[in-house]
């Protein structure tokens, strides 16, 4: 499999924060990542930007041809802790960051993720194809019942993660990998930290991924609609150029359909609307916000084309 994209871009605001503690890096138009560090000032940052630039440079003196396996990940995420093990103080209160990783090579994608900031495989017009699973408290809640999930949005302890990458721990935080092969042009993959997400919702993000913008009107338009965000947020816009098939491919399995770290094979479906009219009625209240919502967002994206 061949896979070209088009220019990457990026997104990176401080938000309402006194410092910027999210990351990126980038190697080879092939490698992205992207960090969320926690631990307040002069302790986030260092450590997104230990793992962010640690990833690029173990990436870049030790892949040499298209192959890649998880081993590889493995291998590049404790160079990436052991970089970050530098920095452990002692202090009890460590510093830490969230990570996610994509990479392109010969056999599709590899994404892989650690904390609460997301990937999303993104098809315009047709639909949401993967959202990586948050390691966060609130998802362990809605899993084991104890909260719904529309309850998770507004929970007290929402910003809680149950993974980070830290220095100086026996344990290490592994990640959840998941390899992707269905890959068409024209579709987009998102990786965001979780300040990008404070005001927009899945349905919001694919009407705005599905929109007819350039892709730099996209990321103008994503840092405008995000400007008041509390959090520090960040992104990195991955365009699908162009995707040519080879017969090994077939090889290859896609794990999206079925992958546990897919959030949305875990998130509540939404009732088709022909099973009873009580439904209906229900779900068009319901959804009358939202649809209004995605309605302001398309009105928006053809004001600012004119």
């Amino acid at each position: 499999m061949k896979i070209s994209i088009f220019p990457p871009l990026s997104i990176h605001e401080i938000g309402q924060r006194p410092n910027q503690e999210d990351s990126l890096a980038q190697w080879d138009n092939r490698l992205f990542v992207l960090c969320d560090g926690m631990g307040g000032h002069e302790k986030g940052e260092v450590a997104s930007q230990t793992v962010c630039m640690s990833l690029a440079k173990w990436f870049e003196q030790n892949i040499h041809d298209d192959s890649f396996t998880d081993d590889q990940l493995r291998n590049a995420l404790e160079y990436a802790y052991t970089e970050l093990d530098k920095f452990d103080d002692g202090s009890p209160r460590k510093m830490g960051t969230t990570l996610t990783l994509l990479y392109i090579h010969a056999r599709g994608i590899t994404a892989a993720h650690i904390g609460d900031s997301r990937i999303y495989h993104i098809r315009p017009k047709t639909g949401l194809l993967y959202q990586s699973r948050d390691h966060s408290l609130v998802f362990d809640l809605f899993q084991a019942g104890e909260i719904t999930y529309e309850e998770m949005a507004t929970y007290p302890q929402k910003n809680i993660v149950t993974r980070a990458m830290t220095p100086g721990e026996d344990n290490r935080m592994r990640p959840d990998i998941i390899h992707i092969t269905d890959i068409q042009l024209g579709d987009y993959f998102y990786m965001c930290s979780d300040g990008m997400l404070e005001k927009m919702s899945n349905d919001e993000l694919l009407t705005f991924f599905s929109s007819d913008l350039t892709d730099e009107e996209k990321q103008k338009y994503l840092i405008e609609a995000t400007v008041t965000n509390q959090d520090n947020h960040t992104a990195w816009l991955i365009h699908i150029k162009d995707v040519v098939k080879e017969d090994r491919d077939e090889n290859f399995e896609n794990e999206e359909p079925t992958a546990r770290c897919n959030a949305l094979n875990i998130i509540p479906k939404v009732i088709e609307a022909n099973q009873d009219d009580v439904v209906i009625v229900q779900k068009l209240k319901k959804d009358k916000t939202l649809l209004q919502r995605m309605k302001d967002v398309v009105d928006f994206i053809m004001n600012k084309k004119q």
